[in-house]
């Protein structure tokens, strides 16, 4: 059985000239199209079906970041992530816990 995972990015990009806009425009469009959705401006997450899909995700990670700025990345369990303390706001709906089904074998 996968253990369901969360990939969160955290990044501050220069944005004080109109390439280093267009620069962390396209690092945005490139998490989107990746399967990442916005949590908060500059924090995006993405939800992974194991390690295996962790480590992927990542390696494409590395080659969408820009040459300037700073980005961390954050893995937790879906559990980790479930326990989040939401202090103002809602839930997203990406953010919904996934249902765990349960097979019994007899």
């Amino acid at each position: 059985m996968h253990k369901y995972m969360r990939i969160l990015v955290f990044f501050d990009l220069p944005v004080k000239t109109r390439q280093e806009r267009k620069t962390a425009t396209q690092f945005r469009k490139f998490l989107i199209k990746d399967g990442y959705y916005m949590i908060q401006y500059s924090v995006y997450a993405r939800l992974c079906n194991g390690v295996d899909s962790v480590n992927i995700h990542k390696q494409r990670l590395k080659l969408g970041i820009p040459n300037n700025g700073s980005i961390r990345v954050l893995t937790v369990t879906e559990k980790q992530y479930d326990a989040i303390d939401i202090m103002l706001g809602d839930k997203l709906k990406y953010e919904k816990p996934i249902e765990y089904e349960n097979l019994s074998f007899f």
